[in-house]
């Protein structure tokens, strides 16, 4: 007890010795500038800084340091004082005890973010006192020094107050002594680690300048394992900082070596960082280099390697999406959304001519297909596409185009089709043979149509368009298909469609012969479908009209449409139209099953697939199934709707999964997928999988439900509605206080109105937003508010004034009248939304809801009163149709106000006596 009676006199007297009288035990709110005070050593505030700043008691020294914020702001006005006080720091930061330096560091981001703030000198001030004291310190001997000094510089860099110029001179050159192969083991794993969390916030030039090489040469460390794990960690980071070329030259190497190291942790985490590391490289380097470095990963001796594998596996996957392919691209936000797809109009002059002649084709095939389009459309875009085929495959004539490339050397456009025809053209063209004559005529890559002008300019001179070998002469074939087309004999059969891709299988590297077979393949395919429907069925329910007098070809085109009702489950459209792949095309005969895909390493996809097996789980990670669905909507974007057969079975088993933290996941992602699939497979595969989902646990039911309106507006009208019937079921939780489940609903709800008609909404949504308003939680009844708003709004904006009278009929009874006093405030909030959105016309307002409103102004409950006062004065007063001079309303209005204003209430009368323009309360607190 001696030696705590000595210590506590000790403090004692140290506290009154150096003037910190005011600190005791009960001292919460301190003023920590207190010894600037004036006292009875006559010193001016400076003097009392320095006194107490180089006190030989270090817990005065300690004070002064962490308050040195509060002492800046003391003589921010005076800048002598100012420069004063920062000179005063700087000797202090060699402070000979480190917890006086430590706690010097940590004010020094405080310190900077006030100068930024209050100092038009500050980079000066700054660099010439601060980073210096933080750089010295990344070498100082306690390590609770430099590690406070890592986190202020981190701290510094991230708010951007260290310049370029003390980065470069200053901070850089210390970092690079430290990692010197001569350093300290401590300071260089430090020193690494600080390193590599700086280069993400450095400039390109700045790392490959200073930082690379040196990055290079700690990641082949032989003697530290901590370096190159260090390394192995960040090495995304510098991937994603320097560049593609960068990494392919100089970082490649290092990455295989590290993914070889003999210490499983680096194997680790170079497994982690692979995705990044994928996205910095080339697609040729991806497929060829790294694919099979993965595979290495996957099959480690060690668990924990192949567990960061698997977890990464589609993550890498996703590395090989390609938005031309797939169709599809990210939004900033993160939206997915589908790429445009309409050729001209939105592509524009500058990119229309660089279209081959048989993307173009394609592509409005496509957009036939996506937008569904009548079958007499297609069939005549059929048509279109045989004579032009024609015309453009025929040789003879005077109408054949040059052997030139598409474009002068000089740049200037190549002559157009009509000049040439009309004999304009110079001797050079005149003399062209007829094979070099279809040279040019390939080259060219625009189609000579009616009316249209096909004069283009293109840069990209391709000398393999110019040289290659001539497409074979099917214009007699062609010119067959023509004459049958126009004069309305037969139609169109297989064989003779096959003789034409036939002739241009031998040419398929071509893209110009892969376009026109994409068309010509599509028509087969519908020729095929068209007979097997009819040696099967008979004749088909439903014909399209006959044009005219019912031509003969009116039937090739049948199948060749997107109706629904000749779709099946097994056949979605875009299997068979714009997502088809190349090798599907080159088939001449249908086939039930689609092509194996090419998108990615056949490995690669086997690997993903074989997350699902059980024996993975006994392995590998008991959460490998989880890992494999969260994946699961990158791997399908990457292969594409053409490719959904090679994860449609594993998608089935991940949603039966037993574990509901992998069906969680999949409900959580399916509308994604459904973006990504496209209604044809979504519908036939996609659909019976939600309505599982819907009757799972509540956790997994959240799921879909959060995104429950994106995954509606991707389905038909006819199978949207179908969930109208399944609405109230969300009503109904495992837990009843779970009342975030129906304040989800609610907010789903206000965006699925737009997806039905208002006779469905007055139906089916109407009855679920009444029973929302009547919920125990006060935080569901507020959004069920806005949920009520919206359906009357419905109402009106369709024209359904019956259904809205009705609906309004209904609020009354509901909630003006309602025995409690929730009810009636209601009603006021829902007044007020109805003005404030403009949901129906002011007249309607006031005569079905304005007299209902008035009559809560006297209110017993002073709560109703409150919000009846609000919505009179801020939203209902405020309308132009009851500010008219002659509206029937406006004294009953004003009268009523007033009587509010003289309220006993306070509240009542602050509501009903505030400026609209002022900042509005909120009120939600009392509801």
């Amino acid at each position: 007890f001696a030696g705590l009676s000595l210590y506590f006199e000790d403090g004692h007297d140290d506290l009154d010795d150096f003037g910190f009288d005011d600190y005791g035990s009960e001292c919460d709110g301190i003023r920590i500038t207190a010894f600037l005070d004036a006292g009875q050593d006559n010193l001016t505030p400076l003097g009392r800084l320095e006194k107490y700043a180089f006190s030989e008691n270090v817990f005065n020294r300690q004070i002064v340091a962490r308050g040195l914020l509060d002492v800046l702001r003391e003589f921010s006005d005076n800048e002598n004082d100012f420069i004063s006080v920062m000179e005063t720091v700087a000797r202090m930061s060699e402070d000979g005890e480190p917890t006086v330096r430590a706690e010097l560091m940590e004010q020094v981001p405080n310190i900077a973010m006030f100068l930024h703030e209050s100092q038009p000198n500050f980079p000066a001030v700054f660099s010439r006192y601060l980073v210096p004291i933080v750089v010295r310190y990344l070498t100082d001997p306690n390590n609770q020094v430099r590690k406070t000094s890592q986190a202020a510089l981190l701290v510094l860099l991230e708010q951007g107050l260290i310049c370029k110029g003390d980065m470069e001179t200053k901070v850089c050159p210390v970092l690079l002594d430290l990692t010197e192969l001569s350093s300290d083991d401590d300071y260089k794993i430090e020193a690494v680690a600080i390193m590599c969390k700086l280069v993400t916030m450095l400039s390109k030039d700045t790392v490959e300048h200073l930082l690379l090489l040196r990055f290079c040469e700690l990641c082949s460390d032989a003697r530290l394992f901590q370096v190159r794990k260090v390394c192995a960690a960040n090495f995304g980071e510098f991937c994603s900082i320097v560049g593609q070329d960068a990494t392919e030259k100089l970082l490649m190497s290092k990455f295989f070596d590290l993914c070889s190291d003999s210490l499983w942790g680096i194997r680790k985490a170079c497994a982690e960082c692979f995705m990044i590391v994928s996205n910095s490289t080339s697609p040729g380097v991806r497929r060829t280099k790294l694919s099979p470095l993965f595979i290495s990963l996957i099959s480690d001796q060690s668990r924990w390697v192949r567990q960061a594998a698997f977890q990464s596996l589609g993550r890498f996957i996703s590395t090989f999406a390609n938005p031309s392919s797939t169709g599809l691209y990210f939004k900033e936000d993160g939206t997915l959304l589908e790429v445009p797809r309409c050729p001209f109009d939105r592509l524009g002059p500058t990119h229309c001519h660089r279209l081959t002649w048989g993307q173009k084709q394609y592509s409005k095939w496509t957009i036939l297909v996506k937008c569904n389009k009548t079958r007499s459309d297609l069939k005549k875009y059929l048509k279109q596409c045989f004579i032009e085929s024609s015309m453009r495959c025929s040789f003879n004539g005077p109408t054949e185009r040059p052997s030139h490339p598409p474009i002068n050397q000089d740049g200037r456009s190549t002559p157009t089709l009509e000049c040439m025809s009309g004999g304009d053209s110079g001797s050079d063209y005149t003399n062209t043979p007829p094979r070099d004559r279809h040279e040019g005529l390939e080259c060219n890559n625009n189609p000579p149509t009616n009316n249209e002008e096909t004069e283009q300019t293109d840069e990209n001179f391709n000398s393999f368009h110019y040289w290659r070998p001539p497409l074979p002469d099917i214009s007699e074939e062609l010119e067959m298909l023509k004459d049958q087309e126009m004069a309305g004999l037969e139609p169109v059969t297989s064989s003779q469609i096959k003789k034409v891709l036939d002739c241009l299988q031998p040419h398929m590297d071509d893209p110009d012969a892969q376009a026109q077979v994409q068309v010509l393949s599509a028509a087969l395919k519908a020729a095929q479908q068209e007979r097997q429907s009819e040696d099967t069925e008979g004749q088909s329910e439903c014909q399209p009209p006959e044009d005219g007098n019912g031509e003969p070809d009116e039937e090739f085109s049948q199948k060749g449409g997107t109706a629904e009702e000749e779709q099946t489950p097994n056949e979605p459209r875009q299997q068979t139209t714009d997502s088809a792949p190349i090798e599907e095309l080159k088939e001449t005969e249908a086939k039930t099953e689609a092509e194996p895909q090419n998108v990615i390493p056949q490995q690669l996809l086997d690997q993903y697939l074989s997350m699902t097996d059980p024996a993975r789980a006994q392995t590998v990670d008991t959460e490998i199934a989880k890992h494999c669905a969260f994946s699961l909507p990158g791997v399908a974007l990457t292969l594409g709707q053409q490719n959904w057969h090679c994860l449609k079975d594993t998608y089935e088993t991940l949603a039966t999964d037993v574990q509901w933290k992998v069906r969680r996941t999949l409900a959580f992602s399916i509308h994604e997928l459904a973006v990504i699939l496209g209604d044809q497979l979504t519908a036939a595969d996609l659909v019976p999988i939600f309505n599982g989902f819907l009757k799972d646990l509540d956790e997994v039911r959240i799921g879909v439900l959060k995104h429950l309106y994106d995954f509606l507006k991707l389905l038909h009208a006819e199978k949207r509605r179908e969930y109208l019937y399944q609405l109230q079921e969300f009503m109904v939780t495992d837990n009843s206080r779970n009342w975030r489940f129906r304040y989800e609903l609610a907010e789903q709800l206000i965006l699925i109105i737009e997806l039905y008609s208002h006779y469905d909404v007055y139906d089916y949504l109407r009855q679920i937003a009444l029973t929302l308003c009547s919920d125990k939680v006060s935080e569901v009844r507020w959004i069920s508010y806005k949920l009520v708003v919206e359906i009357l709004q419905k109402m009106y904006a369709c024209g359904a004034h019956d259904l809205g009278l009705n609906f309004i009929n209904e609020l009354i009874v509901r909630f003006c009248h309602c025995p409690k006093w929730v009810g009636r405030q209601a009603f006021a909030f829902i007044c007020q939304a109805i003005v404030e959105e403009d949901c129906m016309p002011m007249d309607q307002f006031a005569q079905h809801l304005l007299p209902s409103l008035l009559s809560l102004s006297s209110d017993p409950v002073a709560n109703v009163r409150v919000l009846v006062a609000k919505a009179l004065r801020q939203s209902v007063m405020e309308k132009a149709y009851f500010k008219e001079p002659g509206s029937a309303y406006s004294d009953e209005l004003e009268e009523t106000v007033m009587a509010l204003q003289a309220d006993k209430d306070r509240d009542v009368r602050f509501f009903a006596s505030q400026d609209p323009n002022m900042t509005l309360m909120d009120t939600a607190a009392l509801i």
